[in-house]
């Protein structure tokens, strides 16, 4: 494991050798043009894709690009995610688009990155049709960006660098935080669940830990640098430390991240139902930092969905894994995801979902309609009920959510509590917007250099999904 560390150390500072080139390169293009050169960012998808984002920013500002939110800049990358179709083609749209861009600017270049470039099929589709896309490469590479942005200077052509997996962990390297006072920190890739739905075993690859003292060590870094929320990642946190030399719990990391002086708050995802141990649950009820918030993908109510869905849990076992947690954690908030019109839902197993909703009763839940993603098993699967049945389906699930939500997320009105400080309101900037430990946002009037620190506020109304307060 040393001898992995050493290469992955070594392959970061190559990385800085070849920025600090292409620095040199790009300065003088600038004189050349007599004006900055530019580029534009899209991310779509998760959490994990937004810190893969703040990387690949990190990297184009270090060798001399000004961000612009103009997608007519002298670089565009994009940062795909493929979990359900209508993300590949809203990336489609937005490459025919570019194309006009790129003839008024014949320097300009397009990159394409993430989950979706893990795909075979697209990747070919871009060669045949989006000629005029320069460089595409996945998600294990992301350290690469600037090396694959000399070898596109250096030749004609399409730069196409796919790995179909990987055993490195590259980090050390520069990063473009959206936010001074919180951050993502990765702690694994990849994910070893293959559910019959999801697409990311076979894009993200095999589930690979971070070594704790690594993590550790970024924290530090973080919070002196001014950070005092962490956001740790993974597709599954719950596994995380169990590929290691020396294996770890999750639950023991989560102890060693709580002793980080000058560390405010923890929060983590995404956590899969079958691995979340008893030891988690009694770590995060006598712990301060970590918050209470809790995102526990449900998916599915059905016991027959879920088995079909390759969940390996049951509707009984996530009901006791819920009141088990809420018995330890009373002030907990759950949110989750749910698919609805997996092939194989009857209106019996809808009902079965829509019976958990109501025992559980959770603040919010992210409500899908199943994608058909071509390559996982259940692309093959025949659908037991008609569109105009799932749509259905669908609208009974949400307006059930909502309501729940609105009575579940008003129980703290009245309540003064510490609000983390994210913003201006983005509908009214006389407000500034917070987030509360549970999660919910805050709106309440304030100053704008109030932002990044923590606040007292009365939470005065509920309007739901979020409140309205005022600082005490």
């Amino acid at each position: 494991m040393r001898v992995e560390q050493n290469v992955n150390e070594l392959e970061a500072m190559r990385q800085h050798e070849i920025m600090e080139r292409l620095k040199v390169r790009l300065d003088k293009k600038k004189q050349e043009l007599g004006r900055p050169l530019t580029y534009c960012s899209v991310c779509f998808g998760c959490q994990m894709n937004a810190k893969d984002s703040e990387k690949l920013e990190g990297i184009l500002e270090k060798i001399g690009y000004e961000r612009t939110e103009s997608e007519e800049a002298d670089f565009l990358i994009m940062n795909t995610c493929t979990v359900r179709e209508n993300a590949n083609l809203r990336v489609y749209g937005r490459l025919g688009q570019l194309k006009k861009y790129k003839k008024k600017n014949p320097d300009m270049m397009i990159a394409l990155c993430g989950c979706m470039m893990q795909e075979s099929l697209v990747v070919e589709k871009i060669k045949q049709s989006y000629r005029h896309v320069d460089i595409i490469f996945g998600t294990h590479n992301v350290f690469k960006l600037a090396e694959l942005i000399e070898n596109k200077l250096d030749n004609d052509g399409m730069i196409i660098d796919i790995w179909e997996g990987t055993t490195e962990i590259v980090e050390d390297l520069p990063s473009d935080r959206k936010y001074d006072f919180k951050c993502g920190v990765n702690i694994m890739y990849g994910c070893n669940n293959f559910c019959t739905y999801c697409i990311v075993p076979y894009v993200r690859g095999r589930e690979r830990s971070r070594k704790p003292e690594d993590i550790i060590k970024e924290i530090k870094s973080l919070v002196a640098d001014g950070v005092s929320e962490v956001m740790l990642l993974g597709q599954n946190v719950n596994s995380y430390g169990k590929n290691l030399e020396e294996p770890i719990s999750f639950a023991t990391l989560l102890q060693q991240v709580e002793q980080i002086e000058g560390l405010k708050r923890i929060r983590f995802m995404t956590s899969h139902p079958k691995d979340l141990s008893d030891e988690l649950i009694e770590v995060m009820a006598n712990s301060t930092k970590i918050c209470k918030h809790l995102h526990l993908p449900m998916q599915s109510g059905s016991t027959k969905v879920l088995n079909d869905m390759n969940r390996r849990y049951t509707k009984e076992d996530y009901l006791k894994l819920v009141e088990k947690i809420k018995t330890a954690i009373p002030d907990i908030s759950l949110t989750t995801d749910i698919i609805v019109g997996f092939p194989t839902e009857t209106e019996e197993d809808f009902m079965d979902t829509i019976d958990v909703v109501k025992k559980v009763r959770f603040d919010s839940a992210f409500t899908f309609i199943y994608s058909k993603r071509t390559g996982t098993p259940a692309a093959t699967m025949e659908f037991v009920a008609s569109e105009e049945e799932i749509k259905d389906r669908f609208n009974r699930l949400l307006e059930e959510v909502q309501e729940i939500a609105k009575e579940t997320c008003s129980k703290d009105e009245g309540k003064i509590m510490e609000v983390l400080v994210e913003g201006l309101d983005e509908q009214d900037e006389s407000l500034l917007t917070g987030r509360l430990s549970n999660n919910i946002l805050v709106h309440f009037p304030g100053e704008a250099s109030l932002i990044g620190m923590y606040q007292n506020v009365k939470l005065k109304e509920s309007k739901g999904f979020y409140y309205i307060g005022e600082m005490v």
